[in-house]
Order: C-alpha cells, then structure tokens, then sequence
C-alpha cells in the first residue's frame, strides 16, 4: 500500500472531521462548548462513546496482548458491567441533582476547597498521562506506516505536532456539542476496520462464520477465566475487581468521559445512554480479541515472525500488504478514528476541568470566559505533545498495560474520596486531603514492588487500583477521627 494513498485518505477523513465540526460549532458559546447545552441525543452520545472508551491502545494493544495473556483482558471486561451500574445508578443521579458542569465542584460542597483542587488537579494528570499514552501510539504508526516509508526524514516531535493540530482544528469551537456528533462518526470507522479486518484475515484462511469461531475456540489463544492461582496476575477475582473499579474511576470519576452524560437532556437519557453503551462495549471488546486470535493464527500459518512488541502485530500485517490494501486503509483511519474519539473529548475536557476548577471562568462574564478558556485549550494541546514525546523516550512495549498502571496510581485518591463522600456522614480535615492524596500513591507503589515479599508470593496487578483508594478513604477517616458532617454540608 502506497504511503501517498494513505496520506490522501488520511486528509479526506480529516476533512470530513471539520466539516462536522464547523456545522456543530455554529453560534457556539462555553454552554455549547463545556456541556453541549444538554441537548445531546442519548443514542448518539451512546454510541459515540464506544470509540470514545475503546481508543487506539485498545484497537492496537487488545489484540497484541492476546499472545501473552490469551482472552484475560475478557475478565476485566466483565467486571465493567458491574462498574458502569454503579456510575448509572449511582453518580450520575447525584451530578444532576447538583447540575454540574464540572463534576470536581461536589468535592467542594462535601468537603471544601483544598479537596475540591486537589480532586481535579489529579483529573488532569491522570487524563493528560492516559489522553499522551493513546496519542503516542498514533503518532508511531503514522511515522513508521507513512512518513518513514516515504523516506520523508520527518522528525517525530513533528509528526506529533501534526497529529494534536488536527485535533485542535476541529474541536476549538464547538468543543462537546462538536464532539458527540465526530466521536460518532470516528466510532462507526473505528468498527468497520476491525470488522474488515476480521472478514480479510477469515477469507485469507478459508474459514465461514463458524469454522471462524470454531477456530478462534480450538486456538490456544481463546482461554478467558483464570482460577486456580490467586497469585497470577490473571486471577478471574483480580480482574474482574480491577475492571469494575477501573470502570467507576475511569468513567464515573473522570471529567472526560461524564462530561457527554452530562450533555443528555436529562437523567433518565443519561442512564439509557450508559446502560446501552455497556452493552454494546462488552460485544466489541469480544470482537477485539477475537481479532487478537485470528492475527496470531494468520501469523503463524503464513510463517511470519512475531515482532517483539505485540503491539507491531496488527499494524505489520495491516499496512504491509498482508491483507490486502482495503484492510491497510481502513486500519489507519480505524487507528486514527479509535484513537481521536478517546483524545478529541479528553483536550476537551481537560480544558473544561482547567477552566473551570483552575481559573474559575464559570464566574466570569461570557466575553472573557471565552478568552481564557482559548487560551487554555492551546495549553493543553501544546503539554500533551511534551508528554507524548516524554513516552517516546521511555518507549514502553504494552501501552495498555502501561494505561491502566498509570490509572491504579492517579485515579485511586479519587476513587477513595468519592467513596468516602457517597458512602459516609463522616468529616475530614479538609487541609489535609492533598497531602493524604499524595501519601497514598506512593504507599501504594511501595506495597506493588514488595507485593511478592510482603504477601507470600502474591502479586499485586491491576488492583492497585483499589489498594490505592482504600488507603486514601482510610486517611480520610483518621484525619476527621470520626466526626460527622453538618446535614447541611452532606450533598
């Protein structure tokens, strides 16, 4: 497949991107911008969403994680269902009831100030590291698929540069209200490269739909439930725990991904949307490592070496002429659509969560809360091309692994102050909740790289996570010592 194909559609698909974003952006204001004006269709923030959780590390990482871990990533997937309830039924009623713009502001109201800065301070790190981990590895395939193969000698900071200006292009003016509509349409590319994907490599082996299935079953790759060794990192407990926690923090804690729910016209559209979102994720997410199976059977039935990075899987055999050119195209408008639909609302929301817990724009008159919030959008384009370049350095060869490590050590004091403010009347020493937010991380590590010494052998995984939060809410409940709220301050 030619690189000067893939250029060409690569600039079609983005033009059609900002088409999209100039029919939505249309007499936009920071309602429109922030929260859509909460007149966003269920169905369509629902399906959006799907590319919007999956992202390029899953769409590359999944299938390449499948040589390693088999079907385990499944367990972890079973656990979102459970997670995603609890963000239904649970979160979302309470940021209505209190009609937020910024989910962060209900730590303010249960807690006060220094809880309200240190909650959102640790949002923006923790999505600015999983928003540069997803871009990192679009920026990679672009270099090594495009510009490396034209003998181009583009630098990487450039490719970099190139693949955030896109992003800024088409979401500066609508911002939400522009989102929904483009992760839809990213969403439905993203599904129809992985589904031809799996018909070109099922066609290329002679199988049917069912001698497919038969295949992937019989394969030593299919094996979902781990049960016999607490110890191993793929216990069916510790994933399915780690995902369902994951879910909550990841989704229901996190700006980002609350910020389309919140753009519903009401609660009861915004549990319609996550209920049928779930659904639909949990099928795709099949579909993803049954992907996974069928590259490392087509690899080994063709003599193809493996690369030592499972993540070069897909794209080897998609961009290389594998195949065929129609899979080589689709896989980098899929990469790309997976990929821009998780990072294209996370800028957003880091610039809503910024403006708004940081600079305090919503107190602002209109004309001015515009001005910053620009300013700021530029900001964090211009910090999440320093941390993707920071990644290329370190250079990690399992980015999802890496994304959801990263998740258990940033989003474990939020998943331990919203449980300690959902599910007690208890005070806290307001003061001290960011030193507390700090602590725990880093007891947290320290307990993971003992783990095995400590425990008997037990190693901690993904349930870092938990581990995290548990010891955030227990220093929440020693620095209060046990007092209650005021009624009044308990939202």
């Amino acid at each position: 497949m030619s690189p000067t194909t893939i250029i060409l559609f690569v600039l079609g698909y983005f033009a059609a991107l900002i088409l999209i974003a100039r029919i939505t952006g249309r007499k936009s204001d920071n309602a429109s911008f922030f929260v859509g004006s909460r007149k966003s269709p269920w169905y369509v923030v629902a399906f959006g969403m799907v590319g919007s959780s999956l992202s390029g590390v899953t769409f590359i990482s999944v299938p390449g994680w499948v040589g390693d871990a088999q079907f385990s990533y499944f367990q972890m997937v079973l656990g979102y269902i459970p997670g995603y309830l609890v963000v239904a039924f649970v979160l979302l009623p309470l940021y209505y009831r209190l009609n937020l713009t910024s989910i962060y502001t209900y730590l303010d109201r249960r807690f006060g100030r220094h809880a309200y800065k240190t909650g959102a301070s640790f949002f923006l790190l923790s999505r600015m590291l999983g928003s540069a981990l997803r871009l990192y590895l679009v920026a990679v395939v672009l270099q090594l698929s495009v510009f490396d193969r034209l003998d181009m000698e583009v630098p990487f900071f450039v490719t970099v540069f190139l693949t955030i200006l896109l992003i800024w292009l088409y979401t500066f003016r609508g911002g939400i209200r522009t989102i929904i509509w483009t992760d839809t349409f990213q969403t439905a590319f993203m599904l129809l490269a992985v589904g031809i994907s799996v018909y070109a490599i099922s066609s290329a082996l002679g199988l049917d739909a069912a001698g497919l299935m038969e295949t992937v079953e019989n394969s030593r790759y299919s094996r979902i439930f781990f049960l016999d060794d607490p110890n191993d990192p793929k216990f069916f407990l510790k994933q399915f725990l780690a995902g369902m926690f994951i879910t909550i923090t990841m989704t229901g804690l996190d700006q980002d991904m609350m910020q389309k729910n919140l753009s519903c016209r009401n609660i009861r559209e915004a549990q319609k949307n996550m209920v049928s979102f779930t659904i639909v994720l949990v099928a795709v997410n099949l579909v993803f490592l049954v992907l996974g199976a069928l590259l490392y059977i087509f690899a080994e039935t063709q003599g193809i070496p493996i690369p030592t990075k499972t993540d070069e899987l897909y794209p080897m055999l998609a961009v290389t002429g594998y195949l065929g050119s129609a899979v080589g195209v689709l896989f980098i408008l899929g990469l790309i659509a997976a990929a821009y639909s998780s990072a294209d609302s996370a800028l957003t929301a880091l610039t809503t969560s910024f403006s708004i817990d940081v600079l305090e724009v919503d107190k602002l008159s209109e004309a001015e809360a515009t001005k910053k919030r620009k300013l700021v959008h530029i900001g964090m384009s211009f910090a999440l091309m320093i941390v993707i370049l920071i990644f290329k350095l370190i250079d990690n060869p399992n980015v999802i692994s890496a994304v959801f490590t990263a998740a258990g050590y940033t989003y474990g004091p939020l998943l331990g102050l919203y449980a300690f403010g959902l599910f007690t009347r208890l005070a806290t020493w307001d003061k001290a909740v960011p030193y507390i937010a700090v602590a725990s991380p880093i007891i947290s590590y320290f307990l993971d790289v003992n783990s095995a010494r400590f425990f008997g052998g037990y190693e901690i995984g993904f349930e870092i996570l938990i581990i995290n939060g548990m010891i955030t809410f227990l220093g929440l409940l020693l620095s209060g010592r046990g007092r209650k709220m005021a009624s009044a301050n308990v939202v």
